[in-house]
């Protein structure tokens, strides 16, 4: 009931914003990435930045039924609408550029154990009728999208990804954020940061009882003062950046380690940032599912697997590839344990030759500038 009262809120607002004047010069942006790699929340900056003639509005939380009518209003004069999940318009005339928030892993849509095919074909003729463009990095990335959402060849851009121009151009020094998160500093710091996925879709309790309790690993052999006192021992520190429905259970976000330091959103939200404008900072990437890890390779550095609850998830969502040993160029662990035997040899040629192979495969756009080959694509072919 509440999804059917919602879709008929948006429907009612699409209405009533059809009435403003729709300018050519407008752009909307709805993120409803946050702060995490956000490619819209990124290009919103670079309009910002490099085109001033262009009048840009970001609309974040998306979708909310909270929007004002201001908002609403701009939303239906834009002549660009630009979306990071499901593609959205409010009129006739507007072009809608979809960005997507990462290359998948995860099975999604169709292709998921957990969706319904009432829903399925519900978006897959959202996707249809709405999206003009989704920008794309490879023929791999297309081939994996199509087979969760039905999308077809035409609609694909091969033009990129704006997020990844913030991943290559950290906005601060490595020692800011050290001194940052970690109150300290340490020439020879290397610092790490651990992004799972949500893991609430495991269904299991127990998991979000251990997350509750300070077991942001969630293993069986979890210890935080020792995992602490080996990341010291190395000048390692560890940015644990969790998914916000994760980050809620803890009382609060203080983490009581020197060297284990919680990211939240509030850092982000507070200084302006998306956490891909950090992320080319850190020395390693600790995952489970995550599509991160695909747009990691870009940095080339080293990347450690968390496979504590992979049966469990190849079994409730799925994965779209696998084996999972096989698809993941990095070090495989499931216990703390492992984790420490590792950290002092996280990287070498085969794991490197490994890592840009699959660079290779998910990524065909070469060269740099997304943004600016997004903006040149919408503007110059899709406008008129």
């Amino acid at each position: 009931m509440k999804s059917f009262l919602f879709r008929l809120y948006l429907s009612w607002m699409k209405f009533l914003s059809r009435f403003t004047t729709m300018e050519d010069n407008n752009i909307v942006v709805l993120n409803e990435a946050g702060r995490s790699g956000s490619n819209g929340y990124i290009f919103y900056k670079y309009l910002q930045l490099n085109h001033p003639e262009y009048n840009v509005t970001l609309v974040e939380p998306w979708p909310s039924s909270h929007l004002n009518w201001k908002t609403w209003q701009k939303i239906g004069a834009a002549k660009y609408i630009i979306t990071t999940h499901q593609p959205f318009k409010a009129r006739k005339g507007q072009i809608n550029v979809q960005f997507w928030h990462g290359v998948p892993l995860k099975r999604m849509g169709i292709m998921a154990n957990n969706t319904k095919r009432r829903d399925n074909q519900r978006n897959a003729n959202l996707w249809h009728k709405t999206a003009d463009i989704v920008t794309s990095s490879s023929d791999l990335y297309e081939t994996l999208m199509s087979s969760c959402m039905a999308i077809e060849t035409n609609k694909y851009k091969k033009l990129g990804f704006p997020r990844l121009d913030a991943l290559k151009n950290p906005i601060i020094p490595k020692e800011k954020l050290l001194k940052d998160l970690f109150n300290t500093e340490d020439k020879n710091a290397q610092i790490g940061i651990y992004m799972p996925t949500f893991r609430y879709e495991l269904e299991d309790k127990s998991v979000m009882e251990r997350i509750k309790q300070g077991n942001f690993f969630a293993f069986d052999d979890f210890d935080g003062e020792k995992l602490n006192a080996e990341l010291k021992k190395r000048h390692q520190y560890l940015i644990v950046k969790l998914h916000p429905y994760e980050m809620r259970l803890f009382d609060n976000f203080n983490s009581q380690y020197s060297n284990i330091a919680f990211l939240n959103n509030d850092y982000l939200f507070d200084n302006n940032y998306d956490l891909y404008e950090l992320l080319g900072n850190t020395d390693f990437l600790m995952t489970d599912f995550s599509s991160i890890y695909f747009d990691y390779l870009h940095l080339n550095k080293p990347i450690i697997f968390v496979t504590n609850f992979l049966k469990q998830y190849e079994k409730t969502r799925g994965l779209l590839m696998g084996p999972y040993e096989e698809i993941t160029p990095g070090i495989c662990i499931n216990s703390q344990k492992e984790f420490i035997q590792n950290l002092d040899s996280l990287d070498n040629q085969q794991i490197r030759n490994r890592r840009l192979y699959w660079l290779d495969l998910t990524n065909q756009v070469k060269g740099d500038n997304y943004s600016e080959k997004v903006f040149d694509y919408m503007t110059k072919y899709l406008g008129d």
